[in-house]
Formats: C-alpha cells, structure tokens, sequence
C-alpha cells in the first residue's frame, strides 16, 4: 500500500571516527507486510475493542474520543493521552514526526479524514497492524508474531493475540522479553474483557485464554551481545527513545554519530575483563569504566559491567546507577572552602577526637568521625589532610561549608542525583554518603581537569536522519564552576605524591602529573578511583550490583589498579602537561628551613609575613595521645607540589552516620 512505503530503518551508531561499532532494529524492515486474510480474526477483533470500538462508524476522528482527551491533556497540561481512533494512529504511525503539541495532532486529524476518504476499513485497520510497533524491534503483526511466538499473524491464538494488542500502548514496558512480563498479562486480560464485552468472545472462550500458558519464543537473540561497548550504546539509544519514541526511532533510520573512542573502548574493556577474576577472588563481581575528555565533555569510553552477558548483573549499567563514592566526594566540599576563602592549602585543621553538633537539626545531630586507621595526627594542614584522606578534618571543612551549600554546589558540577532535601544529609556527606553514579562524579572531576569549567558530559554529537539533516542540538557550552586558583589548587593537592606518600606510598605514580582520589564505603562495599590529567578523565568503580560487601576491598585495592593501568595507556605517545598556576596564584616559602618547599595560595589569601608555616608532624595514635617529633617530616613535594600523581587508599570509617 503506497503510504507503507518507508521502511523500517532501525538505528546505526557510528564511533568518533566514523565506524559503525553498534546498530538497533536492524531486523525491522516491513519486509514481513501481510494482507488482511493473513491476519488472525483475533488480532483484528482485539485491536478494535481495546483501541478503537467505534472504528466502523466514525469518519477518522471520534468526536468522544477527543472530548476526553483534550480533558485530560488540559488536567495534566500535557498531550498525555490519546483519544486517538485507529485511523489517527495509521496517520501518526506513518506520515507524521513524533512531536506532542497541538499542531501535529491537528495534522493528525485531517491525515485520518483523508485517510477514510481514500480508502476501506479493511485496508486501514490492514495497514494499522502491519505499521504498529510492539516492542523488541518488531514492527507489523507478523514480525510480533515472530518474535514473541515464533510464528506467522495467521495462526496467531486468542490469548497470544489479545497479549500483542495488550502491549501496543507500552511495548517495552510490558515486553516478555525486556520489561514487565506480569504487566503485559495485566493488560492482557482486559483485552479479553473488552472483546467479551463486544460480543466477539463468549465467556467460556474468554476464561479459557486467561488460563493459557503463553509459550514465548525462547530463541529471541539479542544482536550486538558480542560488539564493543553496549551498556554506551543503550546509553544513547534510551536518550533518543525519550526525545523521540522508541516506536519513532526504530523506523528513523537515525545515524548518530557518538563521542566512543573505540580504541580507548578495547582498553577499557579489556582491563576490567583482565582484573574481574582478581577481584571476585575478594567478594567482588563486578567494575565500571567511565573516561571523559573534560575540555568537550565528550565520553570516550564507557564500560557498564565487566561481563555484559551475565545473566545476573551483566546488562545493568553500574556507570549510571548511583552508589556511595566515599572519600572522593571530599575534593568537592575542600574546593567549595578554598572558593570561599574559608581555608587555604596551609590552613591547620585539627586531627583528633571530636564531636561535631549539627545546628538546626532534630534528629541525629551530633557526629562523631574517625579516620580510617582509628589514629589520631593532631594538627594538620588542608594539604596534607585531603590527600592522605582524613575523616575528622575533612567533617571540620564541612562544617564549615555547609550541607545546604553543598547540596547547592553539586548540580552545578553536574551531580543531580543528591537532591536537595538537607534532612537526608549530615556532615558525612564530605565523607560520600549521599549516593551519585560514576558518571556523575566523573564529570564533576573534569570540572577541576578543565581549569574550573564544567561541560556537561556527552555521548552523541549528531543525528543524521534519512533527510541527511542533522536534527541533533548538543547544548552542553562550558559554565564556570570554580575560579581557576581553586581548580589548580585542587589539581596540586591530589597530584602531590610526597605528602600522600605519609600514608599511601606511591603505588599510583606514573610518568607525569596526576590528580587522584580513592574512595571506598562503609563494610567494603563501593571501592572508587577518580583521577584526572589536564586531558582526560579516568574513573572506576568495582563492588557488586546488590550492595554486598566485598573482602577489604578498599579503593586503592580494587579499582585503582584499572584506573593506573588505563591512565598509561591514555597518555602513551602525549606530550606532559602540568597543572600550571593561574595568574592569581602566588606562591610563598616555608617560615622554617627544615621544610624544603614552598605552598601555593590564592592572591589575597596568604600570610602577612611573606612565608608560611606547618605543625609539625606528630607520631599518630589510636589513644589521641600526640608524641611531638624534634625532626620536622615535610609534607610537601620536593621542588613545588603537584608534579606527580598516585592515589591515597583509605579503610572505610567504622559507622558512617548524620
């Protein structure tokens, strides 16, 4: 029939090259089109009860149909609900774009009159069911027969009938395969009360087809199991399916060209693959990936889980489901402080036990933090407390800051997942208790790559229809959410490798300057590594899906060394770069000679006298009882901080509460 003459397309993504790496509905190409006698009279008769029981005598539009839905849409201001007769929804299916507002549904109805006028009943409701979508990539009946039953629309029963024209509302919510199996039966049934209710069933024959088992096809493949990079490329199929449809860019014949870099891809995937059997020999099961250029914002690389076809836990997207990222939320709160000036690198916080009272609470408000090793260090400068990880400074920093204003900043830095109600949060949240997705955190972390310019993360760059036109618009510009003497200063703190080197050794080090953070969460059960040069962005996660904890698994354990092994490779062949100071940093030496390097601070914020000084270093001890040293350790980083990189590891915190 002449309107049915665009086919089915399906959705090709292309990688930052040009490649074709992943493809969607490409089975779907109308080449199963089937007459009106080929149709089982129980798809046609369920079709017409369920979806339009006035199809016979109405001339396209249902004036009733429209009445309630221009009620509801008022009610929800929105062009929620339907109303629309099978003859509308031919027209929509295929001759008009996806948009919702009132113009198209306008063109809708005057398709449908001409559409009547033009031809039978029975080549309308013929061309309806051949053009309809029912999930799964099947469009038409016979290509839903095929997939869901594994055989031809003819032969189609009651019950395997009434449950296709059941889904069409939701196709991949209700899919056997993919969505709610019970949803879909649900929908099912009142199907077959409708047809009963018609007069096309007798009640016998009703009842009989509620018991039928349906018998599903279990030899539905799923395509591209085998292809690089899925949980990327679901990633920017279900962005399209909410701008779109998912009925709508099955047929598109989209060709999107996304930011994958495929080689950096194979990496990825490759590592996480060749440490997943180290880590589940401690209590660990799986790893996600996300590498992010933070000058564009284009993700480059993306890796879900480290076994796609595991039936347990492969096919969910841990680099997009939000878990407590611990101690790699503090660089966030300490860059929020230097911001407002609240501290500077050198500004001594307190190392001991203490009892932090929140204001304005009801309810858990008093909080008592301890540092990973249970010891006490005494006087500590903001240098050395976030990068060797302590708790007890990193709690007087947020105290300090504030939960609103933090829950405030995170948006900013591309972390919604927070919300902004303070009663879910106290000061643990510096210690990363509120929970956010690895990509999240790694596009915070960019913000600090990119000299305090935040871009949005990305995955498409463009969308090419069958036109040729690229109907895409990425608005992901940079906003500024930190000066650059904070973004530097931050940069210089985590690359310091000698004053993390107190605790941490210098495990991570590699050959140019890297900014790190581990974290790990409370019983071991999320383990992180963030890290940053000025030109990509590497974060890991590793822990199991179902929050169980694993055996010790502390950030520095089980996601650093993928983090280690991907920064080199990244960076093999580029030029180094270091964190360069801003114009507005200054830099001073030490007021004592024993300590070999100097601090950096913000113009307007460094001591009088020309010079700084540090509290001397005391032996830590889990009484709290400080043994002063005569010799003077230096915690800083030889010629100037920040040259280097390696990530401090830290053991999570025995309670983590408000």
């Amino acid at each position: 029939v002449n309107i049915m003459k665009n086919n089915n397309q399906g959705l090709t993504l292309l990688d930052d090259r040009g490649n074709e790496f992943f493809s969607f509905y490409s089975a779907s190409s109308n080449k199963d089109y089937v007459d009106y006698d080929n149709i089982s009279n129980f798809v046609k008769e369920a079709a017409i009860a369920s979806e339009d029981r006035e199809f016979y005598s109405h001339h396209g539009f249902s004036l009733r149909g429209i009445a309630r839905s221009v009620v509801l849409d008022y009610q929800n201001k929105s062009l929620a609900y339907g109303g629309s007769t099978i003859t509308q929804q031919l027209a929509k299916n295929t001759l008009l774009s996806q948009n919702r507002d009132f113009t198209r549904k306008f063109q809708e109805l005057i398709l449908a009159i001409e559409l009547e006028n033009e031809y039978s009943k029975k080549d309308i409701l013929e061309m309806y069911l051949n053009s309809a979508y029912f999930g799964e990539g099947a469009f038409g009946i016979e290509d839903a027969a095929k997939t869901y039953f594994n055989k031809d629309a003819k032969d189609l029963t009651l019950g395997e009938a009434s449950y296709l024209i059941g889904i069409l509302p939701s196709p991949s919510t209700m899919s056997a395969f993919s969505g709610n199996r019970a949803l879909g039966i649900q929908n099912q049934e009142l199907v077959i009360d409708e047809m009963k209710e018609m007069g096309d069933i007798s009640s016998s024959q009703a009842n009989l087809a509620k018991g039928q088992e349906l018998h599903f096809n279990k030899t539905l493949a799923t395509s591209n199991a085998d292809i690089i990079a899925p949980h990327f490329a679901l990633a920017v199929k279900n962005a399209l399916v909410d701008k779109y449809g998912e009925a709508y860019v099955a047929k598109s014949g989209f060709v999107v060209k996304t930011t994958l870099n495929r080689n950096w891809q194979e990496e990825a995937e490759n590592v996480v693959d060749k440490n997943a059997q180290r880590l589940l020999s401690n209590g660990g099961t799986n790893e996600a990936v996300v590498v992010i250029d933070p000058k564009s914002g284009q993700v480059k690389a993306m890796v879900g889980s480290n076994d796609w076809n595991n039936s347990k836990y492969g096919k969910f997207n841990m680099a997009m489901s939000p878990r407590q990222p611990g101690s790699s939320f503090k660089p966030i709160v300490y860059g929020m402080a230097l911001e407002d000036e609240k501290i500077t690198p050198a500004t001594v916080l307190s190392d001991r036990p203490t009892t932090f009272k929140m204001t304005d609470c009801t309810q858990n408000c008093s909080y008592s933090p301890k540092d990973y090793d249970r010891m006490y260090r005494g006087d500590v400068t903001v240098r050395r407390a976030l990068s060797n990880s302590l708790n007890i400074p990193a709690v007087e920093v947020m105290e300090q800051v504030g939960v609103d204003d933090v829950l405030n900043k995170a948006p900013q830095v591309g972390i919604t997942s927070l919300g902004t109600n303070t009663h879910n949060y106290g000061y643990s949240l510096v210690l990363g208790t509120g929970s956010v997705s690895l990509l999240e955190m790694t596009g915070a972390y960019s913000s600090f790559a990119n000299k305090g310019e935040f871009v949005k993360p990305s995955m498409i760059t463009a969308v090419i229809d069958k036109r040729g036109n690229n109907i895409w618009k990425q608005d992901n510009g940079k906003n500024r959410v930190w000066s650059p003497e904070v973004a530097f200063l931050i940069s210089s703190i985590l690359s310091d490798n000698k004053t993390r080197a107190e605790e941490f050794g210098s495990s991570l080090t590699i050959d140019r300057p890297a900014a790190v953070k581990t974290g790990t969460t409370d019983s071991f059960r999320d383990a992180w590594t963030m890290g940053y040069t000025p030109d990509v962005v590497v974060g890991v996660w590793v822990g199991n899906n179902n929050n169980m904890p694993m055996n010790n698994v502390a950030g520095s354990l089980g996601a650093a060394p993928i983090w280690r092994e991907l920064m080199e490779y990244y960076n093999r062949g580029v030029a180094i770069k270091q964190f360069s100071p801003p114009q507005d940093i200054v830099r001073l030496p030490p007021c004592s000679k024993s300590i070999s390097t100097g601090e950096y601070f913000i113009e307007g914020t460094e001591p009088s006298n020309e010079c700084f000084s540090t509290p001397r270093f005391a032996e830590a001890t889990s009484s709290g009882d400080l043994i002063d040293e005569n010799n003077i350790s230096s915690d800083t980083n030889g010629d100037f901080p920040g040259v280097g990189g390696g990530p401090p590891t830290e053991i999570p915190q025995e309670t983590i509460s408000n």
